[in-house]
């Protein structure tokens, strides 16, 4: 009898477990979704300075083509084409950062950018150590051999998140 009792402990002991493995790799996945959430807000939050960037009186028109087609890519761009347009956006911002004195005449409007552009930092590395704390946790032995991460994607990173911003 004591026997049984010490085999249906250890049984509910494991089933409870992989119950706590299984709730916690999904609070993991709830988080992956709500960084990048919160990072797919803070770019289009970005796309849609710049081309408000764009349509300022002083900037040229070669400048006014290149930030409004690079916002408006950044801001349509499909899941598998958006990190180019996020790098090419970023490229374009650093461009006009450097040649033009257009920073200097609008003051209020770049450091709302570069408060844009610390959020994405923030936002970034948030994300990032969101999605290495999944997959880290999604190859435990114990994770792939009772399947318990289902059927949910395996979470991944962007190559624009390594621009330099």
């Amino acid at each position: 009898m004591s026997e049984f009792i010490i085999g249906l402990l250890i049984t509910l002991a494991f089933i409870w477990y992989l119950t706590f493995s299984a709730n916690r790799l999904d609070r993991l996945h709830h988080r992956v979704e709500t960084s990048w959430a919160n990072l797919d807000s803070i770019l289009q939050r970005r796309a849609a300075l710049a081309g408000e960037i764009a349509h300022l009186n002083e900037v040229d028109p070669a400048t006014n083509l290149l930030l409004t087609s690079a916002a408006h890519q950044a801001r349509d761009a499909e899941i598998s084409e958006r990190s180019e347009a996020e790098s090419g956006l970023s490229e374009a911002l650093k461009l006009l950062r450097q040649e033009s004195d257009i920073p200097e005449l609008y003051p209020e409007i770049f450091s709302e950018l570069d408060s844009i552009t610390d959020r994405l930092r923030t936002a970034i590395a948030i994300h990032q150590e969101s999605v290495t704390a999944t997959r880290k946790r999604r190859e435990k032995l114990i994770i792939r051999a009772f399947r318990l991460a289902g059927r949910a994607p395996l979470p991944i990173t962007y190559p624009f998140e390594d621009d330099v911003l």
